[in-house]
């Protein structure tokens, strides 16, 4: 039964078509715009996705610090990360999150939405979050897209 006229294309790092791509942040709420940019990084959004490989496409976020928040999240969410020392648990709100690094909250929650495992950390090597609009990746020729129109 070699006479199949059809096959199943898996993408792997050779055969995925990686793009550079700008997103800005401002005016955007931080749940959705870390979903968005989550599915860029996995490559959701391609027809050739493939869950086990990196596919998915370089994304830089600009404007980290202009971001929203609604309700009472910069009170009321809070982080918890450990030191690995016996009472060593650290707890950070948003907003004191906001007013010392907007980029590592937005790389959180990106993170977050990743899988948890090697693929997971491979993708996050693809994220670049700055707090202005400058960015040092202008060689690479990003394109810069719109996440209002992109689903």
């Amino acid at each position: 039964m070699d006479h199949l006229s059809y096959k199943t294309i898996s993408a792997n790092k050779a055969t995925a078509d990686k793009q550079w791509i700008v997103v800005d942040a401002q005016g955007q709420r931080l749940g959705r715009l870390a979903s968005k940019v989550a599915k860029l990084l996995r490559g959701k959004h391609k027809p050739n996705f493939t869950p086990h490989a990196d596919c998915g496409d370089n994304v830089i976020v600009l404007n980290a610090s202009h971001i929203e928040l609604t309700g009472n999240k910069a009170a009321d969410r809070v982080y918890v990360r450990h030191t690995g020392y016996p009472g060593g648990q650290r707890f950070t709100t948003t907003g004191e999150m906001m007013a010392k690094s907007p980029a590592r909250l937005i790389e959180t929650s990106i993170r977050g939405m990743l899988p948890k495992n090697r693929l997971g950390r491979e993708l996050f090597r693809n994220l670049y979050v700055y707090d202005g609009t400058a960015h040092k990746h202008e060689g690479q020729q990003p394109r810069s897209i719109n996440l209002n129109e992109f689903n």
